[in-house]
């Protein structure tokens, strides 16, 4: 039994020919870059690459797999010298339960699994190679579809204002849309944390699983979890998935709410931080608010407290986000000291200050402690670090 760094939530921005995938992600985030980024640089273990319904993109996998590049596991996951790949799908529905759209995640064990899936899903969506695409079939059709493929789904980023469960997708329960058997895990998103996910009981039969949503190379990693797995394949983060065989989510790391892009309420004009009943901003006088997900919580509470075993969440604040590091002194410290993940959680602050002005030093060991103070992200926009 090990302990293996997994950031479930990765997007392609393009395929190794140049077509879009996931049109809002970088142009480097190809398959090829992305795998051997998150072992390299991120110092990950398992990564989800959530697009690979794309034909292009299962071209590659089958390529590479050609080459001995990749192996795939018996009990299933693509393995990449020391890091696994699980192939998956982002996909939104919005059926006639749906107040709202909804995004989803559905992970395959095999490569073949997942081009069954491609094909499936030709019949059901307009494009087939781009990410995020709607898909015209009920949410539980889906989940049995998935299920049927031995595969595992997980609602996307559960309580952002836009596209997701509880910020817009339903009223008040998931029952309204899914199976709640047929549920894996839930996701959280940035902007919320497992104190203020499990404020909704029937949530608290799930594992919440912290991902980072990367559109880019440097945003993987910027949530993730450290899940203990007997092994790191498809099958073992299943069963660990639902607390199997003393197999378990351990930690959680993640963003500090206030530092996602919705956390509070704000005034969809300017975006300044308003009540949640506000008829109008009183800075620019626009008549439209977007609800943060502390306010959208706090309307759908159920449960005075949460599950006493819940693993710790621990709050990070990615090296992007330090004040002072940029992409020069981030490239120093990573060929100092390895990966993302040495810097985060291991490297000593004398070590750091011989690399990094004393400044950013003594930052990247108080987000490292909790110690950090924030200005709150709402409406799309980034919380930031203060520096007070």
């Amino acid at each position: 039994m090990k302990d293996y760094f997994v950031d479930l939530h990765i997007h392609i921005g393009r395929t190794f020919s140049g077509k879009a995938v996931k049109i809002t992600g970088a142009k480097t985030l190809t398959f090829s870059n992305i795998i051997e980024h998150a072992r390299d640089q991120k110092g990950l273990n398992m990564i989800g690459i959530i697009d690979c319904h794309s034909p292009e993109v299962i071209i590659e996998m089958e390529k590479l797999l050609e080459a001995g590049e990749l192996t795939q596991h018996q009990d299933g996951g693509l393995f990449y010298g020391g890091l696994t790949v699980i192939p998956g799908s982002e996909l939104e529905i919005y059926d006639e339960n749906c107040k709202g759209p909804i995004h989803v995640l559905c992970y395959f064990p095999t490569l073949n699994e997942m081009k069954f899936f491609s094909n499936w899903l030709t019949q059901h969506l307009k494009n087939i190679q781009l990410s995020s695409q709607r898909v015209y079939v009920t949410g539980r059709e889906l989940q049995k579809k998935v299920k049927e493929l031995n595969g595992i789904f997980v609602p996307a980023h559960v309580f952002t204002p836009f596209k997701s469960l509880f910020g817009k997708g339903v009223k008040a329960s998931l029952t309204e849309v899914f199976e709640v058997d047929l549920i894996d895990g839930i996701e959280l998103g940035l902007s919320a944390n497992t104190e203020m996910a499990d404020q909704i009981k029937e949530l608290h039969r799930y594992s919440f699983v912290t991902n980072s949503d990367a559109h880019s190379l440097a945003k993987i990693a910027r949530e993730y979890q450290i899940i203990k797995m007997i092994e790191p394949t498809f099958l073992r983060l299943k069963e660990a998935l639902h607390e199997e065989n003393g197999q378990q989510v351990t930690f959680n790391y993640g963003l500090d709410p206030l530092l996602g892009k919705y956390h509070q309420t704000v005034c969809a004009n300017c975006l300044e931080a308003q009540d949640k009943n506000s008829n109008s901003c009183m800075e620019c006088g626009h008549n439209k608010v977007i609800k943060g997900v502390a306010d959208r919580i706090s309307e759908l509470r159920t449960a005075e407290k949460g599950r006493m075993d819940r693993p710790p969440y621990i709050h990070q604040v990615p090296l992007q986000f330090i004040p002072g590091l940029g992409p020069k002194l981030l490239e120093k410290l990573l060929h100092h000291f390895g990966t993302e993940m040495a810097i985060l959680h291991q490297v000593p602050r004398e070590a750091l200050a011989e690399v990094v002005p004393t400044k950013v030093a003594d930052l990247i060991i108080s987000a490292r402690n909790g110690e950090l103070s924030f200005h709150a992200g709402g409406g799309g926009k980034y919380g930031k670090i203060s520096e007070q």
